[in-house]
């Protein structure tokens, strides 16, 4: 924030359906999974770029610069494919999408050899960590732990905590959390922290259709899932399974729609031929670790858009922007505007 401010007036948008923009909880209650299904197809990434060009043009700005993490990234693609017109310039962290059409498999399967890399890191640093891993997903399997939220605590949900592999701290936060005394206040309140699921529900219930650019995604995580990811100790990370709407209470809701929006057929996020032909300046980083957004996926995305210059480091891991926001924004700035 203070190198953005030494430059702009920044705006931080709470994209629609989070944070202050009606967050989407229980979705239409009373009204058909089909009318609810139907409703949350209009959070994608194509209708928040047409959002930001309504407040553009109430605010009266005829170009301004983005800055786009993760999802914000692939939301700045798409951003580039509907209205380039009304960018000035385009800084993207750990955020290029395919954007080719790529079959949504080929991704989840990259997604899975990426985490079973970050899971071998993990244990080799920790080498004592896999046999207190095998030991807590036996004892949840065995008895019925509950968390401060009255929900169980179960193994396949206790999995989950292998989305911190993919941060700058998760290492240490997940070796902290196998360390704490099984069924501690601590453990049980670090447990059902570790994800984000529940804060804003559509996290979970459209996170695969961010993949989808003109396809059904029909639960590709789950379907891509190695068997040591379903019954041994591979931990996943930003993988979404049926289930869930089960096992997280503020998920619920949601549950047939997630089942019919995973069988929906998305129309495409991305203008490939308008994506070449970009004159917007733009530049990103392409993290070697990034267990969230495949690097070798993102570097043909970055030879797509014309004109887009890449920062490929193995400095950071997927949330290098929080770790180390004034070096990386800094750097981005330099690259859009020739300086580097």
């Amino acid at each position: 924030m203070a190198r953005a401010l030494a430059d702009f007036r920044v705006l931080l948008l709470d994209q629609r359906g989070t944070g202050r923009s009606t967050p989407v909880g229980p979705v239409l209650p009373g009204e058909s999974a089909s009318d609810q299904a139907e409703y949350l197809t209009h959070f994608r990434a194509d209708s928040i770029v047409r959002d930001l060009e309504l407040i553009r043009a109430e605010l009266g700005v005829d170009r301004w610069s983005l800055l786009g993490q993760s999802f914000g990234g692939f939301t700045s693609l798409t951003y580039l494919s509907l209205a380039p017109e009304g960018l000035r310039e385009v800084l993207i962290t750990g955020g290029l999408a395919p954007i080719s059409n790529r079959p949504v498999d080929d991704i989840y399967a990259a997604t899975w050899q990426r985490v079973r890399e970050a899971n071998e890191r993990f244990h080799d640093r920790y080498p004592g960590d896999r046999d207190r891993l095998r030991a807590i997903l036996n004892r949840l399997d065995a008895e019925d732990v509950r968390l401060p939220s009255g929900d169980r605590l179960t193994s396949r949900r206790f999995r989950q905590v292998g989305m911190w592999l993919g941060s700058s701290s998760g290492f240490e936060r997940l070796h902290q959390l196998l360390e704490l005394p099984f069924g501690s206040p601590a453990f049980l309140h670090d447990a059902q922290s570790a994800s984000g699921w529940e804060r804003n529900p559509i996290y979970a219930t459209l996170h695969e259709s961010s993949y989808a650019d003109g396809q059904a995604t029909r639960w590709s995580a789950r379907r891509l899932a190695p068997e040591d990811a379903v019954r041994g100790d591979l931990l996943g990370a930003e993988h979404v399974f049926p289930w869930m709407w089960d096992d997280y209470a503020g998920l619920r809701a949601h549950r047939q729609a997630a089942e019919l929006l995973a069988e929906h057929r998305w129309p495409s996020l991305y203008d490939v031929e308008r994506l070449g032909r970009n004159d917007v300046p733009v530049a990103a980083t392409v993290y070697v670790d990034d267990v969230y957004v495949e690097r070798a996926f993102a570097e043909e995305t970055a030879r797509r858009v014309r004109g887009l210059r890449a920062w490929v480091t193995n400095e950071y891991a997927h949330d290098g922007l929080r770790a180390d926001g004034e070096r990386i924004l800094g750097r981005l700035l330099d690259l859009v505007r020739g300086r580097a």
